[in-house]
C-alpha cells in the first residue's frame, strides 16, 4: 500500500514537472543591424518583404517604437541589460558591459536560471561589423548557455566590395552584388545554424530563448545578385534636401550630418546605387527570416514560441542629406518592431503606441511568466500587446552623442543638445511635418510647448540617470 502510494506521488509530480516544461514558451528573438523601416509592412512602397510582413499579420505591429540610444553599442547594451545609457555608462562601441555594470542580470540570464537554454547566433550585443564577424565580437558570455559565430563568403571576398572609401566597409557606404547562394553568406549561415537549433530543441523539449543576430543591412550592402534585381534603378528616388537645411540645425546636429565626408552630397547615381544595394540586403535579410519562421512551424513550435523582430536602431538613407545613424531624427531613432506570442489577440492589428527598447527585457520575462530584477528601467509592453490601444508611455526618450536627448510624443519631437538654450534645441511637428525638415524653435508661437516640452525631457533624462543598483 505505501509503495503504491509513494509510485503516486511520484508519478503525479512527474506529470506536474512535465507538464510546467510543456508550458513554458520558447522565444525566438530576431534583431537586424542598421535596419530602419522600409519594409512592406510598415508602408514602404518598394520595400519586398513577404516574410516580415507575414509576421505582422501574425503578430502586432509597433508605429512607434524607439531605440535609446541610435548607435549599435549602447542600443543593445541597454536592450539586453533593461538599463539607460546613463545608467549602464555605455555610451560608444567597443565595450564590454561587465567593465560598466559587472553586476548586471541581462534579459537571458533571466531565462538561463528559470531552466531555459540560451543560444546567441551572430550579432546581439556589439560587434564590429564586418570586423568581427565569425568572432565573439564584444559579446557578454555570462548571458548563454551556447554561442555561434557564423562566417559567410561575404567576409571572405572583401576584396571584391565596391566602397566610397576603398577597403573601408563598417562605416562607409559599400556595397556587392554577391555571387553564389544565400547559404554562404554569414547571414545565410546564420539562418541555418538557427534551424538547426530550431529542430534541435524540437527534439529535446527542452524551453530555449534563441538569439538570432543578423548581421544586414549593415553595410556592406552585400546579398547575392538576385535580390538587386528585384529593384530597378529607375524606380528609386533619392531624398530631396532644401538648399541652407543645414543651417537651420544646431551645430552638433550638423556635425552628426556631416561626420562622413565621402557621404555628403553624394552624386544621384552613386546614390541610388546605395538606395537599391540596401533594399536588396533587406529583402536578403528577409528571405533568411523567413526561413527561420518555416522551420519553427515545421517542427510543431509555433504554437509555443513568442517571436520578436526588431533591429538595433533606425538609419538614412538620404534623408536629411545622411547616409548613417547617431541622429536623433525619425529615421535613425524609431525602429521597426512585430511581437507575436501564443494565444494572441492582437494578431494582424498595429499600435500607435509609444514605446522603446528597454522595454523588451520587462515584456518577454512577463509574456514568459517569469520574474525580473526591480531595479531594470524598462516598462512591460504586454497591456498594449493585450489591446493595442493601451499605453505604458506618454513620450519615449532617445539619446545619442554629443550630450544629445530627445523626447517624443503623439504630437512632436524636441530635441536638446547640452544644457539647450537659444540656437541649441530642435521642435518638429509630426503631424504636419513627419520628415522633420521645418525646426519650430525659433518660432515664438511654440515657447508654450516648448517650456513644457523641456521641463518633461529633464524629467525623463534625470530618471534615466539614476543608479540602478
Amino acid at each position: 500500500m505505501i509503495q503504491k502510494v509513494i509510485y503516486s506521488v511520484l508519478m503525479f509530480l512527474l506529470v506536474a514537472v512535465s507538464g510546467e516544461a510543456q508550458e513554458k514558451k520558447n522565444v525566438l528573438f530576431i534583431i537586424a543591424d542598421d535596419l530602419n523601416c522600409y519594409l512592406g509592412s510598415y508602408g514602404h512602397s518598394l520595400a519586398k518583404t513577404p516574410n516580415i510582413d507575414r509576421l505582422a499579420e501574425e503578430g502586432l505591429l509597433f508605429e512607434n517604437a524607439y531605440c535609446n540610444f541610435p548607435l549599435c553599442g549602447p542600443s543593445r547594451a541597454s536592450m539586453m541589460t533593461g538599463l539607460y545609457p546613463d545608467q549602464n555608462n555605455v555610451k560608444r562601441n567597443a565595450i564590454l558591459i561587465r567593465d560598466r555594470v559587472p553586476d548586471a542580470v541581462t534579459m537571458t540570464q533571466v531565462f538561463m536560471k528559470s531552466g531555459y537554454a540560451a543560444t546567441r547566433i551572430g550579432k546581439i550585443y556589439h560587434y564590429n561589423n564586418p570586423g568581427d564577424i565569425g568572432t565573439p565580437g564584444h559579446d557578454d558570455p555570462a548571458s548563454w548557455s551556447h554561442t555561434i559565430n557564423p562566417r559567410g563568403r561575404d567576409k571572405d571576398e572583401e576584396d571584391k566590395i565596391f566602397s566610397l572609401v576603398p577597403g573601408s566597409f563598417g562605416a562607409t557606404l559599400s556595397w556587392l552584388a554577391a555571387d553564389g547562394t544565400d547559404e554562404e553568406q554569414t547571414d545565410g549561415i546564420a539562418a541555418t545554424e538557427a534551424i538547426a537549433q530550431i529542430e534541435k530543441h524540437a527534439a529535446s523539449g527542452e524551453p530555449f530563448f534563441l538569439g538570432l543576430g543578423f548581421y544586414k543591412p549593415h553595410t556592406p550592402f552585400v546579398a547575392p545578385k538576385r535580390y538587386f534585381e528585384m529593384y530597378p534603378r529607375e524606380q528609386i528616388r533619392v531624398p530631396e534636401v532644401p538648399e541652407g537645411y543645414l543651417e537651420s540645425l544646431p551645430e552638433p546636429a550638423q556635425r552628426i550630418l556631416t561626420l562622413r565626408k565621402p557621404q555628403i552630397d553624394l552624386p544621384d547615381s552613386l546614390a541610388v546605387s546605395a538606395i537599391q544595394a540596401y533594399l536588396a540586403t533587406i529583402s536578403f535579410l528577409d528571405a533568411q527570416v523567413g526561413r527561420v519562421l518555416d522551420a519553427l512551424e515545421q517542427n510543431g513550435l509555433k504554437d509555443n514560441t513568442i517571436v520578436v523582430f526588431t533591429s538595433d536602431h533606425g538609419y538614412h538613407m538620404g534623408e536629411h542629406g545622411h547616409y548613417q545613424k547617431r541622429t536623433l531624427f525619425e529615421y535613425s531613432a524609431r525602429i521597426p518592431l512585430i511581437i507575436s506570442y501564443p494565444g494572441q489577440k492582437s494578431r494582424g492589428k498595429t499600435t500607435g503606441s509609444l514605446v522603446e527598447m528597454i522595454d523588451f527585457y520587462p515584456t518577454l520575462c512577463e509574456l514568459a511568466g517569469l520574474e525580473y530584477p526591480e531595479g531594470i528601467s524598462g516598462k512591460s509592453m504586454v497591456p498594449v500587446l493585450k489591446n493595442p490601444r493601451k499605453k505604458i508611455r506618454k513620450d519615449a526618450l532617445t539619446q545619442t552623442v554629443y550630450d544629445g536627448y530627445s523626447v517624443i510624443t503623439d504630437k512632436y519631437r524636441y530635441i536638446r543638445w547640452g544644457e539647450g538654450g537659444e540656437g541649441m534645441v530642435e521642435l518638429y511637428d509630426l503631424q504636419n511635418d513627419p520628415g522633420e525638415m521645418n525646426n519650430l524653435a525659433a518660432e515664438v508661437k511654440y515657447d508654450k510647448v516648448m517650456r513644457k516640452l523641456d521641463l518633461r525631457l529633464t524629467d525623463r533624462v534625470k530618471a534615466a540617470g539614476k543608479p540602478a543598483f
